[in-house]
């Protein structure tokens, strides 16, 4: 089992109980970084998100059928109480325990399902080249985002694309894709950027992001870019777990340079992933 597997495996079987990132990530055997990273590019779900939605689902069913004590069933989905559970019962459904049982239906109520694993998400990689990267001060647009709403990341390169090259202190032509800043509800701040010599004058409302020294796991993408989910996805579900490394707590990100056309989306984009030495 890969480490995604392992987590829906540990969530399914464990609705009763709390659960945490660092609990799910200790059973997968990889770090709280590396599961939330792993997960939400095999499977489109942030963590916890999965976690809250399965929770509250098999609750809308057991209510639907008339449960007839509701205090049991949040407490049956991991809740301490009967108002903690109706709030994020509400923000799931759009509805309170009550008016669900009420209405007897599970109409128009949208379940979040066990994942069934996509194997079609693994592909062949080539072996990655190892690299021992400089710090890099990088400015650029940033937006935060989760795995339910990270489709809005090309909009954001169009939005930055007419500041490439007019950007004060712009070191070179090469463009990167961030990925840092995750949270505890696992959403990140994606930065779509290029290197300046320093801060000084990088444009208002413009993130600045310092990535230090580090060493990487360089692997290359050749497929158009809108399948470089699967190569992510391989890199973090199934090379990393037998490779031996452990990623490191730092920014991991998309090099762009001129093997890659932007206006076609096709060409060669590096994935550089961070390691613990």
């Amino acid at each position: 089992m890969d480490p995604v597997e392992r987590a829906i495996w540990f969530v399914e079987q464990g609705f009763g109980k709390e659960i945490s990132l660092e609990d799910i990530a200790a059973v997968a055997g990889v770090s709280r970084f590396h599961m939330a990273r792993a997960f939400g590019t095999a499977t489109g779900h942030s963590v916890m998100r999965y976690v809250r939605g399965r929770r509250l689902s098999e609750a809308a069913r057991a209510l639907a059928a008339g449960a007839p004590d509701i205090l049991a069933v949040a407490l049956d989905a991991g809740y301490g109480s009967h108002e903690a559970f109706t709030r994020a019962f509400r923000d799931q459904f759009g509805m309170t325990p009550e008016q669900l049982r009420t209405q007897g239906s599970l109409d128009p109520i949208e379940f979040m399902e066990p994942i069934r694993m996509d194997k079609s998400m693994t592909i062949d990689l080539e072996e990655p080249l190892f690299e021992d990267g400089r710090p890099l001060l990088i400015a650029g647009i940033g937006m935060r985002y989760t795995c339910e709403t990270n489709q809005g990341i090309p909009a954001q390169w169009q939005r930055f694309a007419p500041h490439i090259g007019n950007i004060p202190q712009q070191v070179g032509w090469v463009s990167y894709g961030l990925c840092c800043n995750y949270d505890n509800d696992d959403s990140f701040e994606y930065v779509t950027g290029v290197e300046v010599a320093n801060f000084g004058d990088v444009p208002e409302g413009f993130s600045s992001i310092r990535v230090p020294a580090q060493k990487y796991a360089v692997f290359n993408h050749r497929e158009h870019i809108s399948a470089m989910r699967r190569t992510v996805s391989t890199i973090w579900n199934r090379w990393l777990p037998q490779s031996g490394y452990t990623v490191a707590d730092a920014p991991n990100f998309e090099r762009y340079d001129d093997r890659f056309d932007p206006q076609t989306g096709t060409g060669l984009v590096e994935i550089w992933v961070p390691l613990k030495t």
